[in-house]
């Protein structure tokens, strides 16, 4: 049964998804009050929402967790959600647990997110790993307007499901399309399409014999040339230290940034170079402490 929250504060505008008639829908603005970050205003219905806020430092950030109490993504499922961080403030969003897209012989599944950034503001997007499933389609599509001066890390991984036969890769397509506007002009477009087919079953194609996908984008105007080389290094260095091997590519983006690519075998090893570059970040342009989201 569907479930409707509201909290009063700040107005939310009309739905951006109400056309979609999403499964679940997830409505989020947090602003600054009493030199703490809050919810200023809130709504969720159908399978997503959010547990209490939590505070994982000293600083002011809030952090909030999504959680689906549905447990999966289905065929034909739609998903919204939209979050909007007010000039000064910090948020840090994660998932409770990994996003499991299960069979989708009724369509693909499709989430919609919608971040919008204030003046100063901060968000850092740390989700669990994406696991698709055999036979499962997916399709993600990001839209993020922020102002010059907002910082913005989002990351993604994504993993393959179990299957009867053991077999890797037997999902059918995933595709993520991410779009940066800065101060209202498109600076950044990032579209990953990950598509096996029966070819690659046995040859994996491009992603040469890896299993899981790392993606990251920080966006900052203080991301000069020099810190993005920095940024190389460190993630080189982390990388040479896992278990299992991690190939990373880091490249300058159009507006102050880098995009990150990682290819690797393993979740953990993956999420060791992303979080370091977002922990070291965080070090550098707030004081903040490396992130520990307390989730095992």
């Amino acid at each position: 049964m569907a479930t409707r929250t509201r909290y009063t504060g700040s107005q939310l505008g009309p739905s951006p998804f109400a056309g979609d008639k999403p499964v679940g829908e997830l409505r989020l603005q947090v602003g600054r009050r009493a030199g703490k970050d809050i919810a200023t205003a809130q709504y969720h219905q159908g399978a997503l929402r959010v547990l209490r806020p939590h505070y994982l430092d000293d600083s002011a950030q809030v952090c909030y967790t999504i959680v689906n109490p549905g447990g999966g993504y289905l065929g034909a499922d739609r998903y919204g959600i939209e979050v909007e961080v007010a000039a000064g403030s910090s948020l840090l969003l994660t998932t409770q647990s990994a996003t499991k897209v299960y069979r989708t012989p009724q369509g693909e599944a499709i989430q919609r997110m919608v971040l919008r950034l204030g003046a100063g503001a901060v968000l850092e997007y740390l989700p669990d790993q994406l696991i698709a499933y055999r036979q499962a389609s997916y399709r993600q599509e990001t839209s993020i307007e922020m102002a010059a001066d907002a910082s913005l890390v989002l990351c993604e991984v994504l993993t393959p499901g179990w299957s009867p036969d053991g077999t890797l890769f037997r999902y059918e397509r995933l595709r993520l399309r991410t779009e940066v506007s800065v101060d209202g002009e498109l600076v950044l477009l990032d579209n990953l399409r990950v598509e096996p087919g029966a070819d690659s079953l046995d040859s994996l194609l491009f992603l040469q014999d890896y299993t899981h996908v790392g993606m990251m984008l920080a966006v900052d105007a203080r991301i000069d040339r020099e810190l993005a080389e920095q940024l190389r290094e460190l993630a080189y260095r982390i990388a040479g230290d896992q278990r299992s091997t991690v190939h990373v590519g880091i490249s300058v983006t159009g507006f102050p940034g880098v995009a990150v690519r990682t290819l690797s075998h393993s979740t953990e090893a993956t999420n060791a170079v992303l979080l370091g570059i977002a922990n070291e970040l965080r070090r550098r342009f707030r004081g903040q402490q490396s992130v520990n989201l307390r989730k095992y």
